[in-house]
């Protein structure tokens, strides 16, 4: 049976967990893969409204087993909160299944991320400040800390000590902080074993198992295309790869298993954070669409950015993940426009390029060119079937689907379960 990847196709905050959420109960295992507490999903059910920040979003489908793969990095105190408050509201979370090897975001890497952004001041990267990339340094330069660390006190204990010599120096002397106590530390992380024990499993070998077994395998990124570390707008990236290919690197499923990859993407665009973003709009048209679609961060509370539909990023995405479908959502948000641009190509220096310039340079220069496209009065947020909707709106998703490259398969009309147009299978 296969594994279906789910990616963003342009900066995060396409509705990653609406996708998940709609084919939860035709999966068997819902898999979060990267990133750590510094994207969220919100997921509406009837009138209740859930916000992940860590956990995917399959945890809240009764049948599924959730799961925290090798690739995602674990602030412990942060996944404990939110994992009480989902028992408050009812929700079973000891189904939930968390990598050995998944990396630990330690009070140092909190307090680095926070002090190195701010001393950036106008070249700031536009972070979280949750410690995410500086845990995935530690992880590249073999200095990390993993939730496997925590079941042996005198590894953990020999760990922090390499750790804080080189953090507080760091901390205090380049930065003028105070440093940070290790036994603070090391009672404060083995406070956090016993409550992790009875979620902790080899993640691998359990999803290979599953597949083996004919089960389905839903592989979740968080963020987007463009934020990936390798594929996008670098530095103004996030700090592990969202794109299908970290899949397999954040989950230990081989690549021959993955036989569907699910591109999520909004009618228009959004990004949170610095960097470049060709179709940003700087007027009312901006703050309409952010209004509209109440853009605004399911984590961090800040405003997106909100632009046009960028068909060249589209395409990107198609190319760099193999996307074999695309979820398109928040298709009612553009109800009432009279014409919709849609970015076909960039002008760059006088230069017309139909795909993403290679250099960072030329991408900050990139100027959008416009199409536009009859938009559609009427309100779609009843529609259950492609052909409920405008013509206008047809067209306009036909137009996108022959941009993109790959088939759109599903459609959001707004943000409850039952506001879906399905018109292929996802699973």
């Amino acid at each position: 049976m296969p594994a279906i990847t789910l990616v963003g196709a342009q900066w995060g905050d396409e509705g990653k967990g609406k996708a998940t959420d709609l084919v939860g109960n035709r999966v068997d295992y819902v898999v979060r893969y990267q990133g750590g507490n510094n994207a969220g999903h919100t997921v509406v059910i009837g009138d209740q409204k859930y916000a992940l920040h860590l956990l995917p979003s399959g945890i809240l489908s009764p049948d599924v087993v959730p799961v925290i793969a090798n690739g995602v990095v674990i602030d412990p105190g942060v996944l404990f909160e939110e994992l009480r408050g989902l028992k408050e509201r009812g929700v079973n979370t000891e189904r939930l299944l968390i990598s050995a090897n998944a990396h630990l975001i330690m009070p140092y890497h909190r307090a680095l991320d926070k002090v190195s952004e701010r001393f950036l001041g106008k070249g700031r990267i536009g972070t979280t400040g949750r410690g995410i990339g500086p845990t995935y340094a530690d992880k590249i330069s073999r200095a990390g800390v993993r939730v496997q660390d925590m079941f042996d006190p005198k590894i953990l204990r020999k760990k922090l000590e390499l750790a804080l010599n080189d953090k507080n120096q760091i901390l205090t002397k380049v930065y003028n902080r105070r440093g940070l106590d290790l036994e603070q530390i090391l009672d404060e992380y083995l406070g956090y074993a016993d409550m992790l024990r009875p979620h902790v499993a080899d993640t691998g070998l359990v999803l290979n198992r599953a597949l083996d077994e004919g089960k389905t395998v839903y592989l979740e990124g968080s963020q987007g295309t463009l934020l990936d570390i390798d594929h996008g707008t670098y530095p103004f990236v996030t700090s592990s790869s969202p794109t299908s290919g970290g899949a397999c690197a954040g989950s230990g499923i081989g690549p021959t298993r993955i036989t569907k990859v699910v591109g999520i993407i909004k009618a228009y665009t959004t990004r949170v954070g610095s960097g470049p973003f060709p179709t940003e709009l700087l007027d009312e048209s901006g703050e309409w669409l952010r209004q509209q679609g109440h853009e605004y961060g399911v984590t961090t509370g800040r405003n997106r950015r909100c632009g046009w539909f960028d068909a060249p990023i589209a395409r990107y995405a198609t190319r760099v993940n193999g996307i074999t479908d695309f979820f398109l959502t928040k298709l009612d948000v553009l109800s009432g426009l009279e014409r919709i641009p849609v970015c076909v190509a960039y002008d760059v220096d006088g230069v017309r390029n139909d795909e993403i310039p290679m250099t960072q340079t030329e991408f900050h220069h990139a100027t959008p060119v416009y199409e536009y496209l009859d938009g559609w009065n009427e309100d779609i947020s009843h529609a259950r079937s492609f052909e409920e909707l405008p013509k206008n709106a047809q067209s306009y998703v036909r137009t996108l689907e022959e941009m993109a490259g790959a088939p759109i398969s599903a459609i959001g009309v707004g943000p409850g379960r039952d506001q879906t147009l399905e018109l292929r299978a996802l699973v």
